[in-house]
């Protein structure tokens, strides 16, 4: 880890999270994350000295139990217990990236010092994250209203020397490794548990890794139909600008632009066509993809303003001498977005399906199914089929979460907003897409070898060299699964610049 990352009270932005990624920066607290920390700490210990009256949470019980004080001596249990009840998770183990990514936005949002939280507690929330001890949290289990109650409970149970974490690869109790590292379990002191709970950084930490994802597999899912279109001999002219200058949407313009730059110098693209027009999937390229960059661009900032927020409850304001209860932690600004971003996302896989159809049609001098010997061999018939069956189950997934609604805690919580599933199925949906585009990309690089010894643009052709040191030209049949998951190791590791 040679690269530090301090929390401080500036912006958190994506290009800082990529560098923590990339750079498996060590991140600590800035000496101001301390003090704000600690003075709401000092402050909600002094506010509890001096009044009676309960302050929900704190010395209340939670949800529909709020209105049962809890007597000073017992509040260490209160909170533990709740970390311990609320521990409900079922379903399969979230992965890793999405684990470490809920410790570093939980350390963030607790850093701004409004959530009443020690500081040795936000410390050990970070050793966890530099030392990669992942506490094991399953995906289903929250509502995404009191926050993720259950999925966060299984993130911070681990911390009380309680439930099971993966630790160099292994799953092992997470007693065992606080001893290897000569940690004593955390006692929560008031408010604690509350305040760990409490928050949508299990939709949250989805929404940052579906993003950063949904970045590269935009600027990939241009590159790709670009190798199709040309492929395919299609038509430059709705490409041309003045064309979207008459319709100024932001993502429109820059799809076509990129088209444009990734064409240049290319002899298919500029030969002589005979037909006048090509088929939607080429020629509303830049509509579709554009209007899904819109709305990538639309849910990041979504997802900006959620990353740099306090999403506990009750809410401190050492200042103002104010102990707020409220509701930032419901989920539904995410649980909107992450539907549309679904729907987005499903589009540029539905889009590219179709192209992959076109190419295998036999269209264009192009044989069926992009294989030199019809009849012996079957080609890529197949292939589509596959891309085909998950456009569909993306379509199923584009169902939307956040109109769903099922009360909860005795009707005290009685509008939910289903955020924590609307996040697991975003996270699929890219997954998807990724798969979608490898399959064309398999199609798109097969086709171009029929043009030649034409060839298409240099950046393009740079592009296809590098994928076939992965994915050799088919002559004849050959299993095709192994190539399909090469081209989705190509796409998940190849380097381009994102703009």
């Amino acid at each position: 880890m040679s690269y530090k990352h301090q929390i401080t009270a500036e912006t958190l932005s994506f290009e800082t999270i990529i560098k923590i990624i990339n750079e498996r920066a060590e991140v600590l607290l800035s000496e101001d994350a301390k003090r704000r920390i600690q003075k709401c700490r000092v402050y909600l210990d002094e506010k509890m000295e001096k009044v009676n009256e309960p302050i929900y949470g704190i010395t209340t019980g939670f949800g529909a139990l709020h209105e049962y004080n809890i007597s000073k001596n017992e509040l260490a249990s209160l909170q533990k217990n709740l970390v311990m009840s609320h521990a409900c998770g079922t379903g399969d183990e979230l992965e890793p990236q999405i684990i470490k990514m809920m410790l570093f936005l939980k350390a963030q949002a607790l850093s701004y010092g409004h959530s009443g939280i020690q500081l040795q507690t936000v410390e050990r929330i970070l050793d966890f994250y530099n030392n990669d001890i992942l506490p094991i949290v399953y995906q289903q289990g929250s509502l995404g209203a009191s926050g993720d109650l259950s999925p966060l409970a299984h993130l911070f149970l681990p911390m009380l020397g309680l439930g099971e974490v993966r630790y160099k690869g292994e799953k092992q109790p997470a007693a065992d490794v606080l001893l290897q590292f000569g940690w004593q379990p955390l006692e929560l002191q008031s408010k604690e548990g509350l305040a760990l709970l409490n928050g949508t950084q299990f939709m949250s930490s989805h929404g940052v890794i579906v993003l950063l994802k949904a970045f590269r597999l935009s600027k990939l899912a241009d590159i790709i139909a670009a190798i199709s279109l040309d492929a395919f001999d299609g038509r430059i002219d709705p490409f041309f600008e003045s064309i979207h200058k008459i319709r100024p949407h932001a993502g429109q313009i820059k799809t076509a632009e990129n088209f444009r730059k990734m064409l240049e110098g290319s002899e298919l693209i500029k030969r002589y066509k005979r037909h006048v027009q090509d088929p939607y999937s080429f020629r509303c390229i830049p509509q579709v993809h554009g209007a899904s960059k819109d709305t990538i661009n639309y849910v990041s900032s979504i997802i900006l303003t959620e990353i740099n927020s306090v999403t506990d409850n009750p809410t401190i304001f050492p200042d103002e001498d104010l102990i707020v209860s409220g509701g930032n932690f419901h989920g539904q600004p995410l649980a909107l977005a992450y539907d549309f971003l679904c729907i987005a996302l499903a589009e540029l896989g539905s889009i590219s399906e179709r192209r992959v159809y076109r190419l295998i049609s036999g269209w264009r001098q192009l044989p069926e199914f992009l294989v030199a010997n019809p009849g012996l061999n079957s080609g890529f018939m197949i292939p589509q089929y596959a891309a085909a069956s998950i456009v569909s189950q993306n379509k199923q997934l584009c169902t939307p979460s956040s109109v769903d609604s099922i009360p909860s805690s005795n009707e005290q919580e009685d509008h939910v907003s289903m955020g924590g599933n609307g996040a697991t199925k975003l996270l699929r949906v890219v997954d998807n897409l990724e798969r979608i585009l490898a399959i064309e990309l398999l199609n798109a690089a097969q086709a171009m070898e029929f043009r030649r010894p034409l060839k298409t643009s240099p950046f393009l052709e740079e592009f296809i060299s590098k994928f076939r040191k992965k994915v050799s030209f088919m002559e004849n049949d050959q299993i095709m699964y192994t190539a399909i998951h090469s081209a989705i190791d190509f796409l998940q590791n190849i380097e381009i610049e994102l703009d």
